[in-house]
């Protein structure tokens, strides 16, 4: 079972926690800081959601891809989740071998692969979906009547800077920030 409110990722808040740290106060209109703490939060809880899904966070996005039939084929697929075609490769081998997606022939382009959903596949990710749902309102429930408002501004947001700065591929940004917090870990340990 994924996160909840009582699950070891997602603490529950005390009294005492609730009202903001003095860091908080000090890091007051810090960007990076309020991203950074969203983000950490957001990974611990959604991390136990993508366990048990070949490939995590990324084999979910495929899986998602192919339950909800947005590629037309695997090329095009690579293309829209900024997944690296090899890497794709990889992460449907995986995903066939659990029985989650099949790859088919395309119908309009023998050459091409479609890629489809099992009944299995459907159910963990509609399971698996409605977790992440819990973990994302638990991770903004602070926001209370803001949370759509939020969440127009954060896409708007992130689609301008997609456009200053296009990522190829999408994982490439959580694979750069887990390489700075081990950088981080490993000079704060030392």
């Amino acid at each position: 079972m994924g996160p909840s409110p009582k699950s070891p990722s997602v603490p529950e808040q005390s009294a005492a926690s609730a009202s903001p740290r003095p860091s908080a106060d000090a890091l007051k209109g810090d960007l990076g800081w309020a991203l950074g703490v969203l983000l950490r939060t957001y990974r611990r809880a959604a991390g136990e959601v993508f366990n048990g899904i070949p490939g995590g966070p990324r084999g979910y996005q495929v899986l998602a891809s192919a339950v909800q039939e947005l590629a037309g084929n695997q090329g095009v697929m690579a293309t829209q989740l900024g997944i690296d075609r090899t890497v794709l490769t990889y992460l449907l081998d995986d995903l066939e071998a659990a029985g989650l997606v099949q790859r088919r022939p395309d119908p309009l382009d023998r050459r091409s692969r479609r890629v489809v959903a099992t009944d299995r596949g459907r159910a963990l990710w509609e399971e698996r979906s409605a977790e992440l749902c819990r973990v994302e309102d638990h991770v903004l429930s602070g926001l209370g009547v803001d949370v759509g408002a939020f969440r127009d501004l954060l896409e708007r947001a992130a689609a301008h800077a997609d456009q200053l700065d296009p990522t190829l591929n999408a994982c490439q940004v959580v694979e750069e920030i887990d390489a700075q917090d081990a950088a981080e870990l490993r000079r704060v340990g030392s």
